[in-house]
């Protein structure tokens, strides 16, 4: 840890510790953080930590070449509040981890740890309607939406990490019935994913669109973005959510992700990249089920970004006794002549015993991946921990 690091985590500790020592209140309880409210009621501050250690092994089944990893996969710092009236809510949240702070070390980033998640205010500034402001994810697919604490298997699923939207700086509009049964969110943010402070030549924009429709009214404890039905639903519980998106002159090979695309002189290679996105989540009485299709496509198709289509589809029951067993099956058909990733077929089984929920849990899944039109496969078993305060 350099000198920087040293003097913002010393500096944060006195604060929470002057926080602590000035506020009236101050209450906690496991996985609820701590909570601090202002003598005078003008803000709030809920502040917390978690992170995942994980076992990573792989099994080539045609070289039998074993290699496996063990890591902190995630380490997070979270904070919370209101500012003033409760109706102005902010979110901080920061990676500690250097596996968590990808894509830092590049001009478009500064040259520096890429170490801010979120950092967004929202504003209720009317009934049922919100504004957001600032860095967070966009409204894409339901699997990238869902904390990473809150996953059913050990990690997102291939369809994921190929086709989300993940986080971008800009503006967001969201709106909900009073019954809560239809969702809209309308977000224009700059389109090169987040903490990029050299803004792209072509000033391109992303504009993305979500609608939610939830039948049966609305789940307990927003468990329509919790994996596993934590909650033990009593009445059948649907969300269908559709995702419409368009990354105009995008110049990361994945739109908000990956690589900035140049060509041979140095210069960026921009694409218009549109993306559509279907999901649902299903529980009831422990059981749960959720499935996504994603489909991107460029605009002149020269190859250089990640276009083609994935499915996935798990389902999983939690057992009275709080173990967990789930399935997956993720398919990526991506398209001929584009560079960035193969087609990929995997199966995975996974197993989770939740102690406090997804506050405290242990998490294991084995998958057997192959590639269509190839013939690598392998057999990859996962073992992770989650502690979340």
């Amino acid at each position: 840890m350099n000198f920087s690091k040293q003097s913002f985590f010393s500096l944060l500790l006195l604060i929470l510790i002057q926080a602590s020592n000035a506020q009236d209140t101050v209450s906690s309880s496991w996985g609820k953080r701590l909570r601090f409210i202002a003598e005078d009621s003008t803000f709030s501050l809920k502040f917390g930590f978690r992170f995942q250690t994980l076992y990573d092994g792989r099994l080539n089944l045609n070289t039998d070449v074993y290699e496996d990893a063990m890591m902190v996969r995630r380490s997070r710092l979270k904070f919370d509040g209101w500012a003033i009236d409760p109706s102005v809510v902010y979110k901080l949240e920061l990676a500690v981890s250097n596996r968590d702070q990808r894509s830092g070390h590049n001009a478009e980033s500064g040259n520096t740890a890429n170490i801010v998640l979120d950092a967004v205010v929202k504003w209720n500034f009317a009934k049922n309607w919100h504004v957001w402001w600032g860095q967070t994810k966009l409204p894409g697919n339901r699997e990238r939406v869902i904390s990473s604490q809150n996953l059913q298997f050990v990690d997102r699923s291939l369809v994921n990490s190929r086709y989300n939207l993940d986080r971008d700086v800009g503006v967001q509009l969201r709106h909900k019935s009073g019954d809560d049964k239809f969702r809209q969110i309308l977000a224009v943010s700059l389109g090169q994913g987040r903490n990029v402070i050299a803004r792209n030549p072509d000033y391109g924009y992303q504009i993305t669109g979500r609608l939610e429709f939830l039948p049966m009214g609305g789940f307990k404890g927003k468990g329509d973005y919790v994996g596993s039905d934590i909650q033990r639903e009593a009445t059948p519980k649907l969300s269908i959510g559709l995702t419409g998106d368009l990354n105009t002159n995008a110049v990361r090979s994945r739109g908000n992700l990956g690589g900035f695309v140049e060509n041979a002189e140095g210069d960026y290679i921009s694409e218009d990249l549109t993306s559509f996105i279907a999901d649902m989540m299903f529980k009831y009485n422990g059981i749960s089920a959720m499935s996504e299709f994603a489909l991107r496509s460029a605009d002149n198709e020269e190859g250089l970004f990640g276009t083609g289509g994935g499915f996935v589809f798990q389902a999983g029951y939690l057992f009275p006794s709080n173990w967990e067993i789930a399935g997956r099956f993720t398919d990526i058909d991506a398209d001929s002549n584009q560079t960035v990733f193969a087609d990929q077929r995997e199966f995975t089984l996974g197993v989770s015993r939740y102690i406090s929920g997804h506050d405290l849990k242990f998490q294991s899944d084995i998958s057997y991946q192959t590639f269509p039109g190839q013939t690598t496969e392998y057999l990859i078993f996962r073992f992770q921990t989650e502690i979340a305060l």
